[in-house]
């Protein structure tokens, strides 16, 4: 693909993306699990995800999961102490909460409107999701389990979700009309340049996980 392509394919993506869907991941553990939601997400058209871990340490990137999806969103690790704030502060911008968790007042992930500005929170696959992000929880959804076992795989569940939104997206013209400002697309458009630029020409051997913002409230 010649250079002209490539601008013109991150342009067009650009077009695409949508910054009111957003994930986030609380207590990640399993770094495989990240990478699969990176790639799933972008596929989707999210550009930011974020995610949290009890060590508080930067969880690595599997690029033969991502498959370079990772150079096409922003990462953001959230300090485990800060999750909560965190969480009021997305509802104080205007993003309802959506927190996959198996209890009586939880709904079908296909009844929630993801057309509104959404932050989907997923929690491991050990202990789901703390009782502290449950209570900030706009909604609270699961996906219906009709055989034994009564959870999926967090990457397989994060990617059901996703399609739902991007359908309802979709049906909504949000993927046609530009969710994104010129001058941000500008901006994000010289990042990527430069992320994928020295990526190629590192052949993968120049790692990019400084560009990975660590969020904390003091």
């Amino acid at each position: 693909m010649s250079t002209e392509e490539r601008l013109s394919r991150i342009d067009d993506i650009l077009t695409r993306k949508q910054p009111t869907l957003q994930v986030m991941l609380e207590n990640v553990h399993n770094s495989q699990n990240l990478s699969t939601i990176i790639r799933t997400s972008d596929a989707v058209g999210v550009l930011d995800i974020f995610y949290s871990s009890k060590e508080n340490e930067t969880l690595r990137i599997h690029k033969t999961i991502t498959q370079g999806a990772h150079r096409w969103t922003y990462r953001h690790r959230i300090q485990d102490s800060s999750t909560v704030k965190f969480l009021q502060q997305k509802k104080k911008e205007g993003f309802q909460v959506i927190v996959t968790h198996l209890e009586e007042r939880a709904v079908s992930f296909r009844e929630v409107d993801y057309t509104k500005p959404t932050l989907i929170v997923m929690g491991n696959e050990k202990e789901g999701v703390s009782d502290e992000v449950i209570a900030e929880a706009t909604d609270v959804i699961v996906i219906p389990m009709q055989g034994m076992v009564q959870s999926l795989n967090v990457s397989v569940a994060t990617a059901l979700i996703l399609y739902e939104a991007q359908r309802q997206r979709e049906n909504a013209g949000l993927y046609v009309t530009p969710q994104i400002s010129l001058e941000k697309r500008e901006a994000i458009k010289a990042d990527w340049v430069y992320r994928d630029t020295i990526a190629r020409r590192s052949k993968g051997q120049i790692a990019l996980e400084f560009r990975e913002e660590l969020i904390r409230f003091d």
